[in-house]
């Protein structure tokens, strides 16, 4: 199928493929989808380098990162070339307008994963990203109440937030800032801003990074740094009713339900009401504040705070280390008897073996709370894998397992043929 868009030609291939098998919806319905939303999904990610996270088996398949841009692409698709702290760089898509964005739609990505800098300054971040990430068992009141905190500090500091849903559990919060500062220092006012909210709202807000010591909803700083993305707006996210993550004005978040806002239903909300961030880019800000904060909070004894894996702390700049986390690598001996349980490629399979791990440590396992069961998505090489940990906090230290062989026990380091970065996927 070819459409015509901007005067451009878009090939849509297999467009009757079946996207998100429970609401029934194609290929072709998320590509109509960004088409009809295509103002509003463009200020997120207009003239941004963006990482193609492809779903080329639809929404409940395996997904894959591919930074690099597809050798075989339109003239009029535009590239920008990227450069990493491990010495790599990647050419990366730069979507421009919509036949662009419909582009990579038709590659198989459903949601847009922009990086926060634009391609003429790379260096330099124009967006400061609040991520309001919910533990197990919060509920969606709690994720509101730490939204509206956040804005309450972003507001004492002479900043303008706009906050949507994430199309999952959580709420972002965007702030479009001057391009003056660097990766490093915009991570810092990240982490300001996150302490401040937590210590407001002690129990509800957390700013640790080490998951088994979080309490409540996560603000996560280090979505600041360096080659970190978020979904931006009017992305449409895998999950079986194809939810979209909505812009929001702040007298909404209160009474706000993440479930109206899908595929479907999107489109209309656009036509009838107009873009909630329309004025984002027209209202930029200034850092200086949030920086003084933090410069206040290490005075009072607050420093930095953990860097994501594989970047080094105290450094502006990632850099790789052991995936072994060997000693020296600036990880900190974990404060609770955490162990690793199952380590697998897709998430239903680390969820068994952790079902297989309760069945055996029956005894055990009746001590676990939700906030006991870590199950993190890991990016490896390209694609994300699972891993699932236990915290044995709560078990006496008699009847605590010692730790096993995970099960199942993948390795995303281990030598393997790897997908040509640069070769598109017929199957999407």
């Amino acid at each position: 199928m070819i459409l015509q868009v901007d005067g451009r030609e878009v090939t849509v291939t297999n467009p009757e493929k079946v996207y998100f098998p429970r609401a029934g919806y194609t290929k072709l319905d998320l590509v109509r989808y960004y088409a009809a939303v295509a103002e509003g999904a463009l200020r997120g990610i207009a003239n941004r380098p963006i990482v193609l996270k492809r779903y080329v088996h639809g929404a409940e398949g395996d997904f894959f990162f591919q930074k690099r841009a597809p050798e075989k692409r339109p003239s009029w698709v535009e590239t920008v070339v990227l450069a990493f702290p491990s010495g790599r760089t990647a050419e990366e898509i730069v979507v421009r307008d919509a036949a662009a964005l419909l582009w990579i739609v038709n590659l198989g990505c459903i949601d847009l994963n922009p990086h926060p800098v634009r391609a003429d300054d790379l260096e330099h971040p124009d967006e400061l990203r609040v991520d309001l990430d919910p533990g197990p068992g919060v509920e969606w009141p709690q994720v509101r109440r730490v939204a509206l905190a956040a804005r309450d500090v972003l507001v004492e500091h002479g900043l303008t937030g706009w906050p949507k849903t994430s199309g999952s559990r959580g709420i972002h919060v965007n702030v479009r800032i001057a391009r003056r500062w660097s990766f490093d220092q915009v991570r810092r006012a990240a982490l300001a801003l996150a302490r401040e909210v937590e210590r407001r709202l002690p129990g509800e807000a957390t700013s640790s990074w080490w998951k088994e010591e979080r309490r409540g909803v996560f603000l996560d700083y280090n979505q600041n740094a360096k080659d970190r993305t978020v979904c931006s707006a009017w992305s449409v996210r895998p999950t079986p009713d194809a939810r979209v993550s909505m812009p929001l004005e702040w007298r909404e978040v209160p009474d706000c339900d993440p479930a109206a806002f899908t595929l479907a239903t999107a489109p209309a909300l656009l036509a009838e009401r107009g873009d909630a961030a329309a004025a984002m880019d027209e209202t930029v800000c200034s850092l200086d504040s949030l920086l003084e904060l933090s410069r206040a909070q290490e005075e009072a004894g607050q420093g930095d705070a953990p860097w994501p894996p594989h970047y080094k702390k105290g450094e502006g700049e990632p850099a790789r280390v052991s995936p072994s986390r060997a000693k020296g690598s600036g990880r900190r001996a974990p404060r609770h008897p955490l162990i690793t349980v199952a380590k697998a490629q897709r998430k239903e399979d680390a969820l068994a073996g952790l079902a297989r791990w309760k069945e055996r440590h029956a005894r055990a396992a009746a001590h676990l709370t939700a906030e006991d069961e870590l199950v993190d998505a890991m990016r490896g090489r390209s694609a994300v894998w699972w891993r699932v940990r236990v915290n044995l906090r709560h078990v006496p230290e008699a009847e605590r397992p010692a730790e096993e062989t995970p099960d199942p026990d993948y390795d995303p380091w281990a030598p393997k043929m790897r997908r040509s970065s640069n070769a598109e996927t017929t199957s999407s």
